[in-house]
């Protein structure tokens, strides 16, 4: 298997990572995607210098650099008066302390960096995933619109509902956590006439809830909250519905007068149930591997769910230049050994909404270099 067919299930910001590595490892794949097209959605991402380095080694890193804000703290503040709780630095002390740049920037602007990255053709649209047939020499998907491909390796990168994660495992739903997110993007200009200093990068606390707030461009002319919030049920045939700010001053009733002008600076506002799912048994099956939500989902609570996807896609990648894709099963089982350890423990902070909410050192995660970690061999780390 010198070429290999490489098939990628979702062309979110893991699985276009993944083809984009794999290419420059050699290997070529094809990514299919569920979606018809790719709009610019109200929502931000926290990039940090983990992540910037694997934008680094795909040459991507000096177009996000000019793309996002760069925030000199993470700020945690008390939910009614406003104390400072963390202040953790960024901005330069980030580049010197972890080897990169820290941003926040527009989900969709990111997105779309990649998908431009990718080659023409690259990318198969309206193509939702709906049987897998490894027969043990190939693997033949189908898709809703019915046409079918065959490939070698397929890579499932198509999140927390992934039908690669249930036919590797049978059906099973993920778990709605209790707590819902509500969205927001709007532009910075709304906040002028309140007259106040609005953190470039900042989470509000209380004891059951928080609002994370930053902005998602380089100018700083739009602002960005995204809440935690307590919900005792949730119609899992929803993805998502639309909000209020009558329901944003219901949930944050009584927090701090700038937290109050978020919430009237912006009426579009979308809530998204938050959902997880327990470390998996297994990451691969035969010719069928998984990387992202697809094997590890977790609250967004870390701001590290799609950075576990780019690692997790920049480790499968130096798998298959250390392996080869002769041998995927021992490629398979090197890629899990090298970051189940991570991803739990991240998934385990995100579900427990803890991080950087007091001071502390956040090198672990923030100066880690998937291309430099020392490998760990598989059979160092129980099954």
């Amino acid at each position: 298997m010198s070429k290999p067919r490489i098939a990628i299930v979702g062309a979110g910001l893991g699985g276009i990572a993944a083809a984009l590595l794999l290419r420059q490892e050699g290997f070529e794949s094809t990514l299919y995607e569920q979606a018809p097209a790719f709009s610019r959605l109200g929502a931000g991402i926290h990039v940090g210098p983990n992540v910037m380095k694997i934008m680094r080694r795909l040459g991507l890193e000096q177009r996000m650099e000019v793309m996002g804000s760069h925030p000199d703290f993470w700020h945690s503040r008390n939910w009614n008066d406003g104390a400072l709780l963390s202040e953790i630095p960024l901005g330069d002390y980030a580049r010197k302390t972890y080897g990169a740049a820290y941003l926040t920037v527009h989900r969709g602007d990111f997105h779309q960096l990649m998908v431009d990255a990718v080659p023409s053709g690259g990318i198969q649209y309206d193509k939702r995933l709906t049987a897998i047939d490894d027969s043990g020499q190939e693997v033949l998907l189908r898709f809703a619109d019915g046409t079918t491909a065959k490939a070698d390796i397929v890579i499932g990168a198509d999140g927390v509902n992934s039908v690669m994660r249930e036919h590797m495992l049978g059906a099973e739903a993920p778990r709605y956590t209790g707590y819902v997110a509500h969205r927001a993007v709007f532009p910075a200009s709304a906040l002028a006439k309140y007259n106040m200093a609005f953190d470039p990068c900042v989470k509000w606390w209380s004891e059951d809830r928080h609002m994370m707030v930053y902005f998602v461009t380089e100018k700083q002319d739009e602002y960005y909250y995204v809440t935690g919030v307590p919900q005792a049920e949730w119609d899992m045939s929803k993805a998502w519905v639309q909000s209020s700010q009558e329901e944003m001053y219901e949930a944050f009733a009584g927090y701090h007068p700038m937290v109050q002008s978020l919430i009237d600076a912006c009426s579009d506002i979308t809530k998204w149930p938050l959902l997880e799912r327990d470390p998996l048994p297994l990451w691969s099956r035969g010719r069928l591997v998984m990387l992202g939500d697809a094997c590890h989902p977790m609250k967004p609570h870390m701001a590290q769910g799609a950075a576990m996807a780019i690692e997790d896609a920049a480790m499968l990648a130096r798998c298959f230049k250390e392996v080869g894709a002769e041998d995927f099963e021992t490629t398979f089982a090197l890629y899990r050994a090298n970051r189940i350890e991570r991803a739990s423990r991240v998934q385990k902070v995100s579900h427990d909404n803890t991080w950087l909410r007091e001071n502390e050192d956040p090198g672990w995660v923030f100066g880690y270099d998937v291309f430099n970690v020392p490998l760990i061999e598989p059979a160092r780390v129980a099954a």
